[in-house]
């Protein structure tokens, strides 16, 4: 029963069933999904999900008609529902890359295809992206806040099981090292981490020397493997440190101990607790083992830890990157832009959900800096074959100007940028045309990808704003009909 294809809107169906009725169901749209602002006045968004997207759209068609009669009952809805049966979708879809780096009013999935077919997957499609884009970008937010490594570990709150496995996903794929989701590990090859809770600890009686029996247990079971004992039960410097050191010390574990080793702090006052317990072990002779800082982080946590000199090696970071906690609900949307090769567009009376319409395509351009290499300098959105698109895919000099602002211009000469499409076709007619990314690839896309963006560019606030522009054909389009249905609107009487 649970067939992601169809985690859909009623809506989709009943506007489905006027198309098929009125002989528009095989009109070919053109829909965008694109956000219009990135969430914590951020400066862009991580893309995540567009795989899933892929599996999703290939489970359309894949149930039988008396699925449909539940919520599409009568005779009335019979022809539809044996139609809806065997309707599998049959255009194409482009789209950016998982791990790519992209900014409001670009379209991050572009689906061509007969009307009904395109329609139905409004829904699932945002219910998938917006999710892990939130997650994604929120995770990318936290680990631009260190150089330390930061783990994911936020499954017991987030929004139900299929969010804690694919958030896990996203969150490595924007910067996580690592998950503590065994199912996420499993599915997509990147194992899982952890080691102990307070309850095993308290498990060994509620004692200092329960705790020291817990820790020596622990090490007993799990030589061999990368070790971190939770040290803030009762005391952490009175008395976790020390059981810790106690139980390392009697079970030979030492700064030769070739898997790692450590201890976890998960209350208090984390700077003053890590200052203290680095010196507590470098004292000892344990300079290798490495402090690992729990509770309630987020990025500007860390960011002010590290402000005060925290003697913390890594990170776990919970709710704040799983439900991306401050700003948990990403803004994609899924709107027509083209019927029949027509282009439309939603006029509204806030002027910032104006869309671009028609079928685009976007350019992200760059530059070989002798000392920095390639840096990404724009991004331009264009018709797809329009004069600025043809400029620069034949490497001719262009100049793009600000959309809202049109003395603000740049220009680029010939054979002194590279230009690149960021969208790119990954269904063709119904089927997946491109290779499947490993989850250690993608990650390694968006690391790659960040590292072309200035460092202005990824401040956590602040940022510089990176110039994201439209072609002037776009341009004019998008003027022309808009004068023309405010023209209209200003003509219109009820007759």
């Amino acid at each position: 029963m649970f067939n992601v294809a169809y985690c859909s809107d009623k809506y989709q169906y009943t506007m489905g069933k006027s198309f098929l009725d009125c002989g528009m169901k095989d009109k070919t749209a053109v829909f965008n999904m694109f956000y219009r602002k990135a969430p914590e006045n951020n400066n862009w968004a991580v893309v995540c999900g567009t795989d899933e997207v892929v599996e999703m759209i290939g489970n359309l068609g894949r149930m039988p008609s008396e699925f449909f009669e539940k919520f599409l009952p009568g005779d009335e809805y019979a022809g539809f529902r044996e139609y809806l049966s065997g309707m599998k979708f049959t255009g194409n879809v482009y789209a950016m890359r998982e791990g790519e780096i992209a900014f409001p009013s670009q379209p991050v999935i572009t689906v061509e295809g007969p009307m009904i077919e395109a329609q139905v997957l409004e829904t699932p499609i945002l219910c998938i992206m917006n999710h892990q884009m939130a997650v994604a970008t929120k995770a990318s937010r936290v680990c631009r806040a260190t150089n330390r490594p930061v783990s994911e570990f936020g499954s017991r709150r987030a929004h139900g099981p299929w969010a804690a496995t694919y958030g896990a996903k996203a969150a490595i794929i924007a910067g996580c090292s690592n998950t503590s989701n065994i199912l996420t590990g499993v599915m997509f090859g990147c194992g899982s981490t952890g080691t102990m809770a307070h309850s095993y600890v308290t498990s060994f009686g509620c004692s200092v020397e329960g705790e020291f029996m817990a820790f020596d247990s622990y090490v007993k079971t799990h030589r061999g493997e990368p070790l971190i004992l939770l040290i803030d039960t009762y005391d952490s410097l009175r008395c976790g440190i020390l059981n810790a050191i106690r139980a390392y010390r009697e079970n030979g574990i030492d700064d030769s101990y070739p898997y790692g080793y450590g201890i976890r702090l998960d209350s208090g006052d984390l700077a003053y607790l890590s200052c203290e317990c680095r010196r507590i072990l470098d004292e000892n002779g344990y300079k290798n083992c490495r402090i690992f800082a729990t509770n309630s982080l987020d990025e500007y946590i860390i960011s002010d830890l590290e402000r005060q000199g925290a003697r913390i090696d890594s990170y776990g970071v919970g709710d704040a990157i799983a439900t991306s906690k401050a700003n948990p609900c990403f803004g994609n949307v899924y709107k027509l832009v083209q019927i029949d090769g027509q282009p439309v567009l939603k006029r509204s009376e806030d002027k910032s959900k104006l869309i671009n319409p028609g079928f685009q395509i976007t350019y992200r351009i760059s530059k070989n800096d002798p000392e920095k290499g390639e840096v990404f300098k724009a991004d331009v959105t264009c018709l797809r074959g329009d004069s600025l698109s043809e400029k620069i895919e034949n490497g001719e000099t262009f100049t793009i100007c600000d959309e809202h602002d049109r003395y603000k211009f740049k220009t680029f000469q010939a054979g002194e940028y590279s230009a690149r499409p960021l969208q790119t076709m990954i269904i063709s007619d119904g089927k997946r045309c491109v290779p499947e990314h490993s989850l250690a690839e993608k990650k390694a896309y968006y690391e790659d990808t960040l590292a072309h963006f200035s460092p202005s560019e990824k401040r956590l606030i602040n940022p510089h704003y990176y110039k994201v522009d439209i072609s002037d054909p776009l341009y004019d389009l998008k003027m022309e009909m808009i004068d023309r249905i405010t023209r209209e609107i200003n003509e219109f009487k009820l007759r």
